[in-house]
């Protein structure tokens, strides 16, 4: 046991030590913002301060919920970084033809193509910035190119596309459409724009755009050779070393009976039924809100003829469709630990109840706060600077403004209060359980302190700054601290129900939190390999990033060992269907979060896959298969532990579990994959502003495709309909069996505190 303490301190000390490193080489690297843009001849194109001003205006409208910058946000919509690009170019180049040849670009001659070409590369890629006074001097043709640019987008926003689900008077102030442009200006000129001293840009060669001879870096090529030698090699070192381990202990006995049959609910764990209403009631609008937005992709601008976009947007409905999930998942496993605290002391601090009732109370504020205010920045009812605190701060995953942000941050910070004063008794305890205990606090507090990382950035904060904080929640927060949050509270589950010794569930968790951290600290760098970074992110994000797929490769072990624990005994069977949505996490931690997440973390990969609907296959597996998934078998293990000595009818809940893993399955192997492999394709082969262009998304194979998501949508949103009503159903008392000894229903928040 001392032994795992040691690695896993270590492993936090070195990850964290190299983590921090990389964000301040790309503080010291970052592209610089210009001030002012100025021709050669000192027109002025872009004014003093309209870029940074343009990004709080794209951050308003939604940001990274309508279309992407440097690949990060939503698919509909073009990346505008790529597609800004590849419109100056041929804006120049048919400048250039049309006054040089008295022909367009694309009826040159090769040779005269050519020439015209390399003209461009030299123009483009140097880099004529003054440090001194942040001043940007760009050629005449390149300012003419602004322009026609300017124009152009001036009327996607202020009249709608509905190719892009941008509807109309999404933007219509001339001023701020020329600060947007800006924005969507210096974004591409970091793109293609080589670092001093250099022969690559700040966002290392991305996006593929052959016009300029943005190609993929040397650097991407070889560090995506090293993650992959990374990744057998560890493959092979878990192997040899489950290979030496000796027989274990034989499984115990499970006990002969429940060991909570009988047990009362305090009165805090029974105000947590609550918030597994809410938990069902926030999927419930998540799934709706999706099923617009997946719409949205073939339709763009309604519902089957219904013109929806007026009220909800693409960009609204996506960013609740986010933001309610991710509230649905953390209440969940929120809820699960405040169920399961005095569970683990057999005690009930006084005013826990009421604790646990502001701790509701704040949650609801902060979702109706959020989300409203993000609806209403989108419809332009609030200034960029008051959008940013109260409405929508534009960055995906983090659009909720920065009050309630902060709201959240107060909250979790409260549920660590409540969590630590009721399980510091069975701290002071000697015995078998202490260990695990104090993994299990070790690991709540991970969770509300590292939420934090996300108030590091401010409003008018660089974007690659904001991306590095940005991903130490999305990344490090979810998929790292919860992870090991979640592997301690269902190690703790089974070892009060007596069925896995406390001993071994703690040496597991430990050794679980190790092998996830030792790859998932470092390998947040993943996420920022065409983030204005410098090169260090992508060489230390590609080797560590490989060693987060191990243990998914090997989760499969748990996932048996699990379901051999859930047939141990007769009793057991009733838990049977929690037990079920945790062999769910193992499967699509393997195929979601590890097959697919591979598929796009590789540079070389990456660079070409970046923002399109493979990374939608990846999340879609991750978030919902592994954190959704784990969510509800949370919530099932919570609410069938308060009901031990009832019997339920599982029917609904069956089907539910099957039509849910059935249909994201579906969705992602007859829509989303193979649109995500079309697009890399058009990627490698025209450039990435092609992959998201309306012109190829819009072809007859595409158009099938996307529609092809219908029958994996449908049965998945059946299936999670089938959740919601089960959950409200055991309030009521429709799914569980009749009992002469004991009322079918769901305990109320008037139980008594008591534990037998």
């Amino acid at each position: 046991m001392k032994r795992l303490w040691v690695v896993l301190i270590a492993v936090m000390i070195f990850g964290f030590v190299v983590l921090g490193w990389v964000g301040t080489r790309i503080y010291q690297e970052m592209p610089p913002i210009p001030d002012r843009v100025v021709t050669n001849d000192g027109e002025v194109v872009i004014a003093s301060g309209d870029i940074a001003k343009g990004q709080g205006v794209w951050q308003a409208m939604g940001g990274m919920e309508v279309g992407s910058i440097w690949g990060h946000g939503s698919y509909v919509a073009p990346d505008w970084t790529a597609d800004w690009l590849h419109r100056e170019c041929e804006f120049m180049l048919n400048d250039w033809s049309t006054s040089q040849f008295g022909q367009p670009y694309d009826s040159a001659p090769p040779e005269q193509q050519a020439a015209l070409r390399e003209r461009l590369k030299q123009l483009i890629r140097s880099n004529i910035f003054d440090a001194g006074t942040s001043t940007l001097t760009i050629d005449a043709a390149r300012a003419k190119a602004f322009e026609a640019n300017q124009k152009y987008y001036a009327d996607v926003f202020s009249n709608g596309r509905a190719g892009y689900a941008i509807p109309k008077a999404a933007q219509t102030d001339p001023k701020k459409l020329r600060q947007l442009g800006s924005f969507f200006f210096w974004t591409a000129w970091a793109s293609a724009a080589n670092r001093p001293g250099g022969e690559v840009s700040y966002t290392s060669n991305w996006p593929h755009e052959p016009l300029v001879g943005n190609v993929a870096t040397g650097e991407a090529v070889v560090w995506t050779g090293v993650s992959m030698m990374m990744l057998l090699a560890s493959i092979g070192g878990f192997v040899w070393y489950y290979a030496a381990q000796p027989p274990g202990d034989p499984v115990e006995p499970a006990p002969a009976t429940d060991p909570i049959l009988g047990w009362k609910a305090t009165a805090s764990q029974a105000a947590t039924l609550k918030f597994f209403v809410v938990v069902a009631a926030l999927f419930l609008v998540q799934i709706l809100t999706g099923a617009i937005t997946a719409h949205y992709g073939v339709e763009g601008d309604g519902l089957y003829g219904i013109p929806l976009s007026r009220w909800l947007p693409y960009s609204i409905t996506r960013t609740w469709h986010l933001q309610t999930g991710l509230f649905w998942i953390a209440t969940s496993w929120l809820a699960a630990g405040l169920f399961i605290g005095p569970l683990i002391s057999g005690k009930e601090p006084r005013g826990q109840r009421l604790g646990v009732n502001l701790l509701f109370l704040a949650l609801l504020i902060v979702v109706a706060g959020s989300l409203a205010g993000e609806y209403l920045s989108i419809h332009n009812q609030m200034t960029e600077a008051n959008s940013f605190y109260w409405g929508h701060q534009g960055w995906e995953y983090l659009d909720l403004g920065r009050i309630w942000q902060a709201g959240l941050f107060i909250g979790l910070l409260l549920w660590l209060f409540l969590m630590l004063r009721v399980i510091i008794p069975a701290l002071r305890e000697r015995g078998e359980q202490r260990r695990l205990v104090l993994v299990f606090a070790l690991s709540a507090g991970a969770i509300a302190l590292f939420y934090g990382a996300g108030l590091m950035y401010g409003r008018s904060t660089h974007i690659s700054m904001v991306e590095y904080w940005r991903w130490w929640v999305v990344h490090l927060w979810v998929e790292g601290f919860f992870e090991v949050f979640a592997t301690t509270v269902i190690a703790f589950l089974f070892a009060r129900l007596g069925l896995i010794r406390p001993k071994l569930a703690a040496e597991a968790s430990l050794a679980a939190a190790a092998i996830y951290l030792a790859g998932g600290i470092i390998g947040t760098n993943h996420h920022l390999y065409f983030s204005g970074t410098p090169t260090a992110a992508l060489a230390w994000g590609a080797t560590f990033s490989a060693l987060e797929v191990v243990p998914l490769l090997m989760i499969g072990y748990q996932a048996m060992k699990d379901l051999r624990i859930s047939r141990s005994a007769v009793w057991v069977a009733k838990y049977k269907w929690p037990v079920y949505f945790f062999i769910a996490v193992a499967f699509w931690n393997l195929v979601g979060a590890g097959l697919f997440g591979f598929m796009v973390n590789p540079p070389i990969a990456l660079y070409y896959m970046q923002g399109l609907n493979t990374t939608a296959v990846h999340a879609h597996g991750a978030l919902f298969g592994v954190y959704g998934m784990l969510g509800i078998g949370l919530t099932l293990m919570c609410l069938r532990a308060l009901m031990a000595d009832q019997e339920w009818k599982e029917g609904l809940l069956k089907f539910s579990f099957w039509s849910m893993n059935i249909g994201l399955m579906l969705m992602m192997m007859l829509s989303l994959l193979p649109v995500g492999l079309l697009q890399t394709w058009a990627s490698v082969k025209e450039g990435y502003w092609y992959a998201r262009s309306p012109e190829f998304m819009g072809t007859g194979l595409m158009t099938t495709l996307r529609w092809l998501r219908m029958p994996g949508d449908t049965l998945f949103a059946i299936g999670a309909i089938a959740f919601v009503l089960f959950i409200f159903g055991l309030k009521f008392g429709y799914f569980v069996k009749p009992s002469r000894e004991v009322p079918a229903a769901m305990p109320s928040d008037s139980v008594a505190a008591s534990r037998a």
